[in-house]
């Protein structure tokens, strides 16, 4: 294979925690409407879609009408607007590892499920304006993961080939989004995803600690 030129990242359970603010966002969201709260820990296997499966999945079936769940998206993405940088943190060892990746001379980029309006300030507040080379999060009309279409977008940008890009993320979504693009897919275990379903969606790798990613640099 080629020597790597760039990690593309996911954000929400690879570089930030984010669960916490997400399922407080979810919950106010359920709370305003009469519906029961979802436990914090389920949210790990409801993350990963974008917004619409996101409330889908946290609604009560009998409510998962496509109306009703549009006019809960924005009632979730209002709340989130609020609550987002509330206890979301970096991993632990993340921005050092970011900042060594950066010294030499790597390209770094996150492709996300997550809104675009999100994901780009949210990676800027947590890690500076000036350390990713490209940020995209999920658009209208561009496919979301695990479509290989943001990893072209982004090879296109960098200047490189998919084949000298790591993708670096959590979940199985993310695994096959790497896969199916022909990215080294390099699973997470801190994350919110088990390992057995990254080694079950074909992961090439998997990291225990963020600075395992110097030994693929």
């Amino acid at each position: 294979m080629p020597p790597l030129k760039a990690f593309i990242f996911d954000l929400d359970g690879t570089l930030i925690d984010s669960l916490a603010d997400i399922a407080e966002s979810i919950n106010r969201m359920l709370d305003a409407r009469g519906y029961p709260r979802c436990e914090k820990e389920v949210f790990k296997q409801m993350v990963g879609d974008g917004m619409e499966k996101l409330v889908e999945r946290a609604l009560p079936e009998a409510a998962r009408s496509e109306e009703l769940i549009k006019v809960c998206v924005e009632e979730y993405r209002a709340q989130y607007d609020i609550l987002w940088n509330e206890q979301t943190r970096p991993y632990e060892g993340i921005v050092e590892m970011l900042a060594e990746l950066k010294s030499k001379g790597v390209k770094l980029a996150v492709i996300s499920n997550k809104a675009h309006r999100f994901t780009v300030p949210m990676t800027e507040h947590f890690f500076g304006a000036g350390l990713f080379d490209h940020i995209l999060g999920q658009r209208a009309e561009v496919l979301r993961k695990p479509d290989a279409a943001g990893a072209h977008e982004m090879a296109a940008f960098l200047g490189l080939q998919t084949n000298e890009m790591a993708y670096v993320g959590d979940s199985g979504i993310d695994m096959q989004f790497a896969k199916n693009s022909g990215m080294r897919a390099v699973g997470v275990r801190w994350g919110f995803r088990s390992e057995a379903e990254l080694i079950e969606c074909g992961a090439d790798l998997l990291i225990s600690s963020p600075a395992e990613l110097f030994d693929l640099s």
